[in-house]
């Protein structure tokens, strides 16, 4: 298990990870252009037909979430319980699943965003998933009035917003989708420029996307040091352990 100290944090977030150090840890760090683990930021890779200002304008948004896929998405903790008792619950929560194998992945636009997205559905994604969802859920404030109108405000269907109601987040269990955001919206972006990012991606994890599947070998704990602050990854605790 990977740790750095902290304080208690203004959120935290179970994701998905990729092992840090790793290839794909590594390869994804560099197109955000920042590593959650160090906190440093990283020269983003040089592409032909795309503009550095775009492509650093366009990963802003999951640069500062760090490389992930996210399981129970950012939630404050309840006053009276601490960073540790998160931990344990998370840990014990990694000890009912064992590592597997995910489906391959290909750049995708997901909405109106890239991301890596699964070729074919997981079963096992979603089932890991919907247990983070559920058994996190008892650490995590309900939202307030203000958080719970910034979410509605993006448009909901009525079952997206009695999962957000009910979880804290309107895309869990049958609404989830495994995603690794490599853009923020690119709802204002150029259909061309749009394609060049695409296209970038492409290239960029073309070696791992031809390699073996990536493993879901462990959940990570992220955390959100201060309101508005970068996310950095705080633990990678195994599956089975």
């Amino acid at each position: 298990m990977t740790e750095h100290a902290s304080r208690r944090a203004h959120r935290y977030a179970a994701y998905f990870a990729p092992a840090i150090e790793s290839a794909w840890w590594e390869a994804g760090s560099n197109w955000l252009g920042r590593c959650a683990a160090s906190g440093a930021p990283r020269p983003q890779p040089v592409f032909d037909g795309l503009p550095a200002e775009l492509q650093r304008k366009a990963t802003a948004a999951p640069r500062r979430y760090g490389w992930h896929a996210t399981l129970a998405a950012p939630f404050t903790l309840w006053p009276h319980i601490g960073e540790a008792t998160l931990r344990d619950g998370l840990q014990t929560l990694c000890q009912a699943w064992e590592p597997f194998a995910m489906p391959a992945l290909e750049v995708a636009l997901l909405d109106d965003f890239l991301a890596l997205v699964p070729v074919q559905p997981s079963p096992a994604l979603r089932a890991v998933a919907g247990a983070c969802v559920t058994g996190l859920h008892a650490f995590a404030e309900p939202l307030s009035p203000a958080e719970l109108q910034r979410r509605r405000a993006a448009g909901l269907t009525p079952e997206e917003d009695a999962l957000l109601v009910r979880w804290g987040y309107p895309f869990v269990l049958e609404r989830f989708r495994f995603h690794m955001s490599l853009t923020g919206s690119l709802r204002d972006t150029a259909p061309d420029m749009v394609e060049a990012l695409r296209a970038a991606a492409q290239r960029h994890f073309a070696p791992l996307l031809a390699s073996p599947p990536l493993r879901f070998e462990g959940i990570s704990l992220f955390a959100e040091p201060a309101p508005g602050a970068d996310f950095m990854c705080l633990a990678q605790m195994e599956l089975g352990r």
